[in-house]
């Protein structure tokens, strides 16, 4: 084909191409992730040696926190589906709620770094003397998408912090993390003191 042909042809479909390309927008795909199956809600009560008790789901199960063997009330809620963890760590209050109090702040806001936004809400519930806060960690590299403390300000003082078993990615664990979210209210919900089991080390 000769040059002049290819202008004279360049010269028509351009335009053209042109024309279509104002009448059509393209949308880049979002990333998509595989299908998650998440489980039944189906809720048991906790151990009654503990000095707190809730209701956990059927799908998890309870072990001794490995890393503080000389708590023994400190403990780890598995999800081994979702390659998760729930600690949770009870503190006896003696005149010292003030000094719990900061620690969980401290612990929230290391990860402020990687969070795009903390949220926290408020628990008060006079009728089990639980009283606390939670706090929604977003961000895609965020450690713990979600911890909480509840306390009845006299005696007890429990904090919980989520935690996965894999590097933070929490865009495609959004779907996890909402479900496990949902199991975790429903522990704050169910949480009450167990008073006759109080160690005053």
């Amino acid at each position: 084909m000769h040059s002049k042909t290819i202008r004279i042809s360049l010269l028509f479909v351009l335009p053209l191409i042109g024309f279509m390309a104002c009448n059509q927008h393209y949308s880049p795909k979002p990333r998509g992730y595989f299908r998650i199956e998440l489980p039944i809600r189906n809720y048991i009560e906790s151990d009654s040696a503990l000095p707190y008790l809730f209701e956990y789901p059927s799908y998890a199960n309870i072990t001794s926190d490995p890393q503080s063997p000389g708590e023994k009330y400190w403990i780890n809620v598995n999800y081994p589906q979702f390659n998760a963890t729930l600690h949770l760590s009870y503190r006896y209050v003696s005149n010292n709620l003030f000094t719990y109090l900061e620690d969980a702040y401290t612990l929230v806001s290391k990860h402020i770094p990687k969070a795009d936004a903390i949220t926290d809400s408020v628990i008060y519930d006079p009728s089990r003397q639980v009283y606390g806060l939670t706090y929604r960690i977003e961000g895609s590299g965020a450690a713990s998408p979600y911890q909480f403390f509840v306390t009845d300000s006299t005696s007890h003082f429990l904090r919980g912090a989520l935690y996965f078993n894999t590097t933070p990615n929490n865009d495609s664990l959004d779907p996890v993390i909402r479900f496990l979210v949902g199991d975790i209210k429903h522990l704050i919900n169910t949480v009450h003191w167990n008073n006759r089991v109080i160690d005053n080390h």
